[in-house]
């Protein structure tokens, strides 16, 4: 039965848990990943694609900014379009600070790549994971690998297993309060192969319901459509789903570009924020402790800004300082629903709602106004730029 011991053991080797190990390496303190999927599943998974400029920072400081800075492509600021009418927010202009985009895969490929050259130790296709001890000073992480039972002695475990981890679900019920938001509207992604047929994300509100372009590369773009929870993707043949991105994004004079589309699923909206983040000496990172809707760009920023808090407050403790630490949980759950609130309010503005016509009518008609207030109101535009561009670490 192997058994190790470590300073942190990290569950789940998603962008959260590879991050922390390697933030924590470069600290110079030791941790052991643990996952339940395969690493070519953990690499294939496509979600967030852009990054706030502090965490471009982040990545950079620690090592990990070649690739991102050859390949990674810079944005200013967006386009909010409604009533046909395309309108730029430019953040550089307006607050001096930009954004990145950048897929998720290329983050994690980027830290498995790091860790692979250093030796870390990361156990992907682990079952039967499990956490004890807690509330105690040296809990344990048991899983079977290849076989064999596994124990890992830790001074903590993080959990960075996502919503449906085993670690937030280890915190007794009666300790923890679960606030969750489903919205009444999804969204339908698309990749496809062809450039992409605008310099900056467009986000556009249309009487058919919301529609955005983003993009992965110079060759390849990232579409989305609203669609009904219920919908299923089997109905959304390529040519229906092009239709509808020409619908709603059109304006006069421009073209959007058709290609062949490589990928395409459809994703329930939520929001959720677990009361804490810590309990005896397991933390949480990530989607284990809170989820956004992906209108403000925000669920992989997230994750990094809580990572970037933790390993502070870990490589203060072992530096004798334990107020980082103890206080994780209300600094992180602080900038998180200042989060929560900037998601909300952008899901909101422009996702069409699905109620009765009359409802319906006056809300568009209420969007509209938001938005109009939102382009043409300097002092919006600069909380949008602020906001969208990542709020700094307190």
């Amino acid at each position: 039965m192997p058994h190790e011991t470590t300073r942190v053991a990290i569950i789940g080797a998603g962008p959260a848990g590879l991050l922390l190990s390697w933030a924590l390496r470069e600290a110079g303190i030791d941790s052991i990943v643990v996952e339940n999927r395969s690493q070519e599943y953990v690499l294939a998974r496509i979600r967030a694609g852009v990054l706030e400029q502090g965490s471009v920072e982040t990545l950079t400081r620690l090592g990990l900014g070649d690739r991102l800075a050859s390949e990674g492509l810079q944005h200013d600021g967006i386009f909010l379009q409604y009533a046909g009418e395309r309108h730029n927010v430019n953040f550089n202009e307006l607050i001096g600070r930009t954004v990145t985009v950048y897929g998720q895969q290329q983050v994690v490929k980027d830290l498995a790549t790091a860790h692979a050259a250093a030796g870390s130790t990361i156990y992907y296709e682990a079952s039967d994971v499990a956490v004890d001890g807690l509330l105690t000073k040296h809990p344990c992480v048991t899983f079977v690998h290849d076989g064999a039972q596994h124990t890992i002695d830790a001074d903590f475990v993080v959990g960075a297993d996502g919503f449906h981890g085993i670690c937030r679900a280890s915190i007794p019920t009666e300790e923890i309060t679960l606030f969750d938001r489903s919205y009444p509207y999804a969204w339908l992604g698309i990749l496809a192969d062809v450039a992409p047929s605008s310099d900056e994300l467009v986000y556009a509100l249309h009487e058919d319901g919301f529609a955005m372009l983003s993009m992965r590369s110079p060759v390849v773009s990232r579409l989305y459509l609203q669609v009904d929870p219920a919908d299923d993707i089997a109905q959304w043949s390529d040519s229906r789903i092009w239709e509808a991105l020409h619908t709603r994004l059109s304006t006069p004079g421009w073209t959007l570009n058709e290609g062949p589309i490589t990928d395409k699923s459809i994703t329930p909206m939520r929001s959720f924020v677990a009361s804490r983040l810590a309990y005896g000496n397991l933390f949480l990172v990530g989607d284990a402790g809170h989820i956004v809707p992906p209108t403000g760009a925000k669920g992989l920023n997230s994750a990094i800004s809580d990572v970037t808090q933790l390993a502070a407050a870990l490589t203060a403790f072992y530096a004798n300082n334990e107020t980082l630490l103890s206080s994780y949980s209300e600094t992180a759950l602080a900038r998180q629903w200042r989060v929560q609130q900037f998601s909300r309010w952008m899901t909101e503005m422009l996702h069409t709602s699905p109620g009765d016509l009359q409802t319906g009518a006056f809300d568009y008609r209420s969007q509209l106004g938001q938005l109009d207030y939102v382009t043409h109101s300097p002092l919006a535009q600069r909380m949008l730029a602020e906001q969208y561009t990542g709020l700094l670490l307190q």
